[in-house]
């Protein structure tokens, strides 16, 4: 589907949609607590959808309802068959390592997207701890042979996936032994670990961790069954402010000031930009802004870069955006994504390794390949307002995250017309 998008004058209120990050967390955790466990607020995706057909399929009984889920597990079962995880990278990933804990061999298999993104430095570490798993050439689809888990010491490197790390210890307190993890390089996208263990911590697991996030110790212990409440999401809140920022005036609400998601610094860079921004206790007003260029670093908030960059793309001067070499490893390459479509806006970009600089001036509409990346539609739609005459083409791939993102960009007054061509 191909989304027209024209000049709009935008001006509404909308509540940010639940975090997909900690629903699926929620979902693991509940999943792996004997009992019943209830998902207050849960977002409802694709990915989401993903995470709940999975465990399903591995025993787990979930009832959805339009404000809850309703989760009740005994413990995970051998799959009939193949554990399909559609384009949800942290289903994959998280359950490469739950599997270990189901009896039986599991096979993990992955979309189109998610089976060029990596995953074997998680395959290794289980390895390590003598799980018998294997890839495809460092890639998806994931065979793993569970059963006995005994846990115990494992390195793995800090700077491909956080998610790497989030599987092992949410596995780890139902091992035999427990785990330990030293990481052999930095962490990167700190935050999702931190969310990891705020998620299991209210399952009531405890775990150790150093200040530098690169070791961590996890005992054998029992994940509780809950009453567990989904806060909203910054990334997605990130369009819907720069929606703001750019056509007119968006208060955002369902946003908590205090929270782990690192990708509320879109909020600290807004401020940097001299974006007119008010910030309460959970919600943002946004309001039209003239911008200016920003320097920041995006190493522990990546999924960002979208929306920084179009941002960036309507500020004059150059932007610096650094920490953005692992948004090549994401549903798209979303450097190459983001410079090819600026590019076709009339925006000039270059590129190091780990460095994107924006040239920002006046961009103009233009055919928008999305890649069937959701950010990246989302991400240009928001540029679209202010530019208008943009096509935004596989617009549909917005439901990966935000299923209803067009009806709230219509609701505040985007003009967004299908177009099936």
């Amino acid at each position: 589907m191909r989304v027209l998008i024209a000049r709009s004058k935008i001006n509404g209120s909308v509540t940010a949609p639940s975090s997909k990050s900690y629903t699926i967390r929620g979902l693991m955790c509940g999943a792996l607590a004997h009992g019943e466990t209830r998902l207050l607020s849960p977002l409802g995706s694709d990915d989401t959808t993903a995470a709940v057909r999975v465990l399903k399929q591995l025993g787990v009984k979930i009832r959805r309802f339009q404000d809850a889920w309703i989760i009740h597990s005994d413990g995970f079962k051998a799959p009939g068959k193949n554990l399909h995880c559609g384009d949800s990278a942290a289903t994959l990933r998280f359950l490469t390592a739950l599997c270990a804990l189901a009896p039986g061999e599991c096979r993990l298999t992955a979309g189109t997207s998610l089976s060029r993104r990596p995953v074997q430095p998680l395959v290794e570490a289980l390895n390590q701890l003598g799980v018998a798993c294997s890839s495809h050439g460092g890639l998806p689809p994931v065979t793993v042979n569970g059963g006995a888990f005994k846990g115990g010491r494992v390195t793995l490197p800090g700077d491909v996936s956080s998610q790497f790390v989030s599987a092992l210890l949410m596995a780890a307190p139902l091992s035999s032994q427990g785990i330990e993890i030293k990481l052999t390089s930095p962490l990167q996208s700190r935050p999702y670990v931190l969310m990891t263990l705020d998620t299991m911590q209210w399952f009531g697991i405890t775990a150790a961790f150093s200040d530098a996030l690169d070791y961590f110790e996890v005992l054998p212990q029992k994940y509780q069954p809950t009453r567990y409440h989904i806060e909203g999401d910054w990334s997605s809140a990130s369009y819907l402010l720069a929606l703001g920022v750019l056509g007119g005036e968006v208060t955002v609400d369902n946003l908590p000031s205090e929270t782990m998601q690192g990708d509320r610094m879109i909020l600290t860079i807004l401020q940097q930009m001299g974006a007119d921004i008010d910030v309460k206790q959970n919600s943002v007003t946004a309001r039209k802004s003239a911008l200016r260029a920003v320097n920041t670093d995006l190493t522990d908030s990546t999924d960002l870069l979208p929306t920084v960059a179009v941002l960036a793309a309507a500020a004059p001067g150059r932007s610096e955006i650094r920490g953005i070499a692992r948004a090549r490893l994401k549903e798209s390459d979303r450097v190459a994504a983001v410079c090819n479509n600026l590019t076709r806006m009339g925006i000039k970009t270059s590129i190091e390794p780990n460095c994107l600089f924006i040239y920002g001036g006046i961009p103009h509409g233009a055919v928008i390949e999305s890649y069937d990346d959701h950010r990246i539609a989302m991400a240009f739609s928001v540029l679209g307002v202010l530019t208008g005459e943009t096509g935004i083409k596989g617009a549909e791939c917005v439901s990966k995250t935000y299923p209803e993102f067009w009806e709230v960009f219509r609701l505040l007054g985007g003009k967004a017309v299908n177009n099936e061509q």
